[in-house]
């Protein structure tokens, strides 16, 4: 289960050429699903250490929430688009 968006878990803002984000630190005792990594396309397990980020401002909100394996969000800027796989 997700903590919520407003919960005391702490969350930092980033700035980037995509935009304005929320990045929160997911260790892996905390992740209890599996996730699909939108920068690799490939499994977070559970009980992995991850990031959770959404963008912010008005146009950001839970439903926008990505769960991204650290080195592919710190990367997101230099890689290219992958295919997709169907999930």
């Amino acid at each position: 289960m997700s903590a919520p968006l407003s919960s005391g878990i702490v969350t930092r803002a980033e700035s980037g050429p995509d935009g304005e984000w929320a990045v929160r630190h997911v260790p892996g005792g905390s992740s209890v699903k599996d996730y699909r990594c939108p920068g690799c396309d490939q499994l977070i397990p559970a009980g992995v250490g991850h990031v959770v980020t959404w963008p912010t401002g008005e146009w950001g909100g839970v439903e926008d929430r990505r769960h991204w394996h650290l080195p592919c969000w710190n990367a997101r800027g230099r890689r290219r688009p992958g295919v997709r796989r169907p999930r």
